[in-house]
């Protein structure tokens, strides 16, 4: 059998010695709770507009909300699905489930009825934490015919008095006879159960994903998954001792949960956070926290850098941004740089893999490759093991392209109760993306895209990424993603959808003609479509497939 050539791992003399040092985490993120109150009981802990909430007031109100659970039948291993915003309901949530016993279920909260439908089923959830009004409008009827029997209800108006109206945008729903007040049992003073604290293998979440095809598949990220990727980021940032991170990223994603909430609870650091995004709300923010840290989409980026009131010194106070979850063109990091300061550090992972398989240390700014114009997503961690395979799953040579595989201490056991579809994404426990891409020598990764998003256009394959990547490099344009479409004569022909910046001016056809001067013939988008918004996830990645959709409806 051949030496696998990656297993060497040349991207360890890439990290510095804090990033090389072996970690030793906490065995869950409760344990990581109580260091912080034996240790600073009095720090924020949440900043939440001008709400402050302590190490020890969150201890103490997610304790009963555990005692709550388990007093109403809330069993060890039971499921809880959380649909919130980022607010502190949502911490106390998760962190009174954990003590509790149970496994999180973070639910998008911009699902609709029949997709949240699915999960309550598919993760058998016992009790529902959600919005106040989301349980009015739509989430009773999603839970009818289901396993729940448990339902608490917050409103995200609680533990602040501002009440922005540009985020905050709504009104506290009337109390519901079938469900209990979140922020009502979190001060009744319960004490959480003996005996259920979780341990590292325990599943703490199962977090719905498509994973690399099909149906949403809960993907089951244990306590120490999560435990190890926190580590990493509290031991690899260089952060101040007493850092403060900005929740940009949702909490419900896998990236919000491990980069902003795991890795600040892991620190005994500070978390802010303006339950949605909104570019102005977000500046605010900053001048008002000054965070070390946040991570989140590139998309969030290209927002803050189009807002009229953005300035350098909103960015002064990091240390350390982390664009995840989209593509980073190298063009955006360019011109934000140039703008505002900060170089913004790229950085890759999965649900599968618990966020950040890979990412940009400190110190190091990531190449861009030569041939395809492809900035480096980073590198993996001394303990991760990334692998470049073909479709036979043998190693192609560095600088080869194939399917990137992942393994590690991130990689998670499998899918929720999908025996088939864990043996296929997790042969021998290593993880399958679905994601091409490649290695050079030094052991920086570059993802060039998904498997299912290439394009045959006249028998040549053609990568979105390498596209859209010539139109952010044009000043006018703020958003771009690129689809194949059907093609009478090519089979398959590029077609680019742009959203413009503001105050800009371009035509299709002058777009057309700027990537017909950078690309090959193949390669240049023959059709290309402005619209105001491109629809995005919620964790703010732009959405290829509801462009595909939408062109496949618009031909019939």
């Amino acid at each position: 059998m051949t030496a696998s050539r990656y297993a060497d791992k040349p991207w360890v003399a890439l990290l510095n010695d804090a990033q090389r040092a072996p970690v030793h985490p906490a065995d869950s993120l409760v344990h990581a709770l109580r260091r912080a109150v034996d240790e600073t009981p009095e720090r924020d802990f949440l900043a939440y507009f001008d709400g402050r909430l302590t190490y020890r007031e969150v201890d103490e109100l997610s304790d009963s909300v555990a005692g709550h659970l388990a007093a109403r039948g809330l069993e060890h291993g039971d499921r809880v699905a959380v649909l919130l915003q980022n607010s502190p309901q949502f911490v106390l949530a998760v962190l009174g489930a954990w003590k509790a016993g149970a496994t999180v279920v973070p639910v998008n909260p911009m699902y609709k009825s029949g997709e949240v439908a699915h999960v309550l089923r598919d993760a058998e959830v016992t009790a529902l934490i959600c919005a106040d009004r989301a349980w009015e409008a739509y989430l009773r009827e999603a839970a009818e015919g289901s396993p729940v029997r448990i339902v608490l209800t917050g409103c995200e108006l609680d533990f602040q008095t501002r009440g922005d109206i540009r985020v905050l945008t709504f009104e506290r729903a009337a109390p519901a006879a079938d469900a209990d007040d979140l922020t009502a049992v979190a001060r009744q003073g319960h004490k959480a159960p003996e005996g259920r604290d979780p341990g590292p293998e325990d599943i703490a979440l199962i977090s719905y994903t498509s994973g690399t095809s099909g149906t949403p598949k809960g993907a089951t990220n244990t306590h120490g998954n999560i435990m190890y990727n926190a580590e990493r980021q509290r031991t690899g940032l260089d952060l101040p001792g007493v850092p403060v991170y900005y929740a940009l990223a949702p909490l419900f994603h896998i990236t919000g949960m491990v980069c902003q909430l795991g890795a600040c609870l892991d620190s005994a650091g500070t978390l802010a956070l303006t339950y949605r995004f909104e570019s102005g709300v977000v500046l605010d923010a900053f001048a008002e926290h000054r965070p070390h840290y946040t991570v989140g989409p590139s998309t969030a980026f290209m927002a803050l850098a189009a807002h009229p009131a953005a300035t350098p010194d909103h960015f002064s106070s990091f240390a350390h941004i982390s664009s995840g979850g989209a593509p980073l063109p190298p063009a955006l990091v360019e011109k934000f740089r140039a703008g505002f300061g900060p170089y913004i550090r790229n950085g890759y992972g999965l649900t599968e893999c618990t966020a950040p398989c890979a990412s940009v240390p400190p110190g190091l700014e990531a190449p861009v490759d030569p041939v395809s114009g492809t900035l480096a997503v980073g590198v993996p961690g001394p303990d991760t093991v990334v692998r470049i395979v073909d479709d036979k799953g043998a190693e192609v040579p560095f600088g080869e392209q194939g399917e990137i595989v992942v393994s590690g201490p991130q990689v998670v056991p499998g899918y929720w109760r999908r025996p088939e579809a864990t043996a296929e994404t997790f042969p021998d426990g290593e993880l399958r993306t679905g994601d091409i891409g490649f290695m050079d020598e030094q052991g920086w990764l570059y993802v060039v895209d998904r498997k299912k998003d290439m394009i045959n256009a006249s028998g040549f394959k053609v990568w979105p990424r390498e596209v859209e990547d010539v139109l952010y490099t044009h000043p006018a344009v703020r958003e771009a993603a690129v689809v194949g479409v059907p093609d009478g004569y090519r089979g398959e022909t590029v077609k680019a959808y742009i959203s413009l910046r503001p105050g800009a001016d371009a035509d299709a056809d002058t777009l057309t003609a700027y990537c017909k001067d950078r690309l090959a013939a193949y390669k240049y988008p023959r059709q290309v479509e402005i619209l105001p918004e491109l629809p995005k996830t919620a964790s703010g990645k732009i959405l290829r497939r509801e462009l595909r959709s939408r062109d496949a409806h618009d031909s019939q």
